[in-house]
């Protein structure tokens, strides 16, 4: 199994930042994708960003320029740097890593707890 552990949320005025951080922990065999999913008041979870454990990086059109995804694969741990952030960006952001246990089967996916993200105008 494993466990991640969010920091980093909180309250800002729109225009500033924050720095999410995840730290994966446990019986961790090969984590191939780690990245960042929000889900704001009555709508769908939605991916932010994500990064593979080689640092090819994917993000959402509405972030793309303003955020940042990396990953230190020494701590197992993967980073949001969220800058010039608005009230849209208002969200439960979840961190996610994808853990690869054999190649003839599909890569398991583990979910951190959430952390509050608002962004005020």
């Amino acid at each position: 199994q494993v466990q991640l552990v969010e920091s980093g949320g909180g309250l800002v005025q729109a225009g500033g930042s924050l720095r999410l951080s995840c730290a994966a922990s446990g019986s961790i065999f090969n984590i191939n994708v780690m990245g960042w999913y929000r889900q704001a008041p009555g709508k769908l979870r939605e991916l932010v960003a994500a990064v593979t454990s080689g640092g090819n990086t994917n993000y959402a059109d509405s972030v793309r320029g303003r955020f940042t995804v990396s990953r230190d694969n020494a701590k197992n741990t993967v980073y949001l740097q969220m800058n010039s952030l608005k009230p849209e960006d208002t969200a439960v952001y979840y961190c996610h890593a994808d853990e690869v246990r054999s190649p003839y089967s599909p890569p398991r996916r583990y979910w951190g707890q959430g952390t509050q993200v608002t962004v005020s105008s």
